[in-house]
């Protein structure tokens, strides 16, 4: 049995603390867009030969050279050989079925939830009686296998829309005048008409649907619709989606395309740092994104960053959070040698437990992590976020870990495409959607 990590668990296990909430990178940052992946193996010449070696594949290709940087930290204090490759945005998988072929393959991996588990789980070297699962607060933070611990979850996430409070006061607003899809798109559709007046080019910032940024709305916008159908119809996962509320996909999508910074039929090229420039230069007011791109938004001021809800007006939807959960599960390669395998493990607890690590984690990274000496992330999203929970708000669950294949997405993400150039339509939409979901589910399960 394949357990499941939802942010009901999530917030239950940690008490609804600061440090159940916070960020990660999803399928790549705005500064992320190398078409190839990044490399680096930590060294030190006056380090002692170790016994065995690690080989971390990350993920997160915004925080690449923080994990290079710590890399080469523990190298330096263990003398113990550690490499870290970055796979680049949206090449996750490609990158590590083709390194997993290799003879010197990862050490340490990572999987999205139950669905990226389900491919990977011969992989995975049972973690229950590791040093790093002793030191989770919750078991709810373990992905499992039957009784196996097949992965563990080292970060916790959030997103919304982000929004630039200097320009949102300066067209005549505030958050509070925001408690639903309804005001958003009043708000927008003023802010849009008074583009030239107010010094900007739209209200939001371009849907960029290349690599590096298609993934916000593909997944992370696309979790909306599943996670209010999963919640109608009590249930976490489903083998056949049915596309309660696409309609509220649809207007929600309509209002990023129509008020934005350019033309619907440019968004095929638009990237994900295209969407952080606008935003950073000032030129849109909403941003959607995690607490994860706090770095590429902070030269705007702290005091100048909030975050809404995405809302897609769904009834009660004045009562809803942002969107907390995780797609960050770390694995140990089982097919590595004893002394890799512990050298790994090694590498982790040091990570989560040293002063140096957790230190790097928070204030580098910018990382909640679910570990017994994490440290507070001084990330002033995690601050609203935490903030959105304390006024008694419910959070979106992260349902985007059933979604039942990458191909799914990308079926997705090119029928939104399509139906923003005008040359595919909605219905492009619900079909890639619905029908994609029961045929790749199927490809799946068998």
């Amino acid at each position: 049995m394949k357990k499941m990590i939802t942010r009901r668990n999530f917030l239950k296990a940690a008490g609804v603390s600061a440090a159940a909430l916070g960020l990660a990178a999803c399928g790549g940052s705005s500064s992320s867009t190398a078409s190839s992946a990044a490399s680096s193996t930590a060294a030190s010449s006056t380090a002692a030969k170790a016994d065995g070696k690690v080989y971390y594949l990350n993920f997160k290709p915004e925080q690449d050279q923080d994990w290079q940087d710590l890399a080469a930290e523990y190298t330096k204090e263990t003398g113990v050989p550690v490499t870290v490759v970055t796979a680049a945005s949206g090449q996750y998988e490609t990158t590590l079925m083709s390194e997993m072929e290799k003879s010197e393959a990862p050490t340490l991996f990572q999987v999205n939830g139950p669905v990226g588990l389900a491919n990977w789980k011969d992989y995975c070297y049972d973690l229950s009686g590791s040093q790093l699962y002793g030191e989770l607060t919750s078991d709810s933070f373990a992905l499992k296998d039957g009784d196996a611990v097949a992965a563990i979850a080292y970060v916790l996430e959030t997103y919304g829309i982000i929004y630039n409070k200097e320009l949102l006061t300066a067209a005549g607003y505030t958050q509070d005048d925001i408690k639903g899809f309804a005001d958003l798109k009043k708000v927008a559709d003023d802010i849009q008409a008074r583009k030239a007046e107010l010094g900007v080019d739209g209200a939001f910032t371009s849907a960029g649907m290349d690599s590096s940024s298609d993934w916000r709305f593909k997944t992370h916008l696309a979790n909306l619709p599943i996670y209010y159908e999963y919640k109608a119809d009590g249930i976490s996962s489903t083998d056949a989606i049915k596309g309660t509320y696409l309609d509220n996909y649809k207007q929600i999508w309509d209002l990023y395309i129509t008020d934005s910074t350019c033309d619907p039929t440019l968004l095929a090229s638009k990237t994900g740092n295209d969407a952080v420039a606008e935003f950073v230069g000032k030129k849109a007011v909403f941003y959607q994104n995690g607490t994860w791109a706090y770095n590429d938004v902070k030269d705007l001021g702290d005091d100048n960053l909030g975050m809404l809800p995405i809302y897609i007006g769904v009834d009660g939807e004045e009562n809803q959070g942002l969107c907390t959960g995780s797609e960050n599960f770390w694995c140990v390669n089982n097919n590595s040698s004893d002394a890799d395998i512990q050298a790994t493990l090694d590498f982790l607890y040091w990570c989560v437990t040293s002063e140096a690590g957790t230190s790097a984690m928070a204030d580098k990274m910018g990382f909640v992590i679910p570990f017994k000496k994490a440290k507070d992330s001084t990330n002033p999203l995690i601050t609203i976020a935490n903030q959105y929970v304390a006024d008694g708000k419910t959070s979106v669950d992260w349902c985007f870990s059933t979604m039942p294949s990458e191909e799914w997405k990308n079926g997705v993400g090119s029928a939104l495409t399509a139906y923003a150039a005008g040359t595919g339509d909605w219905d492009g939409v619900v079909t890639a959607f619905v029908d994609g979901w029961a045929k790749e589910y199927k490809l799946a399960n068998g």
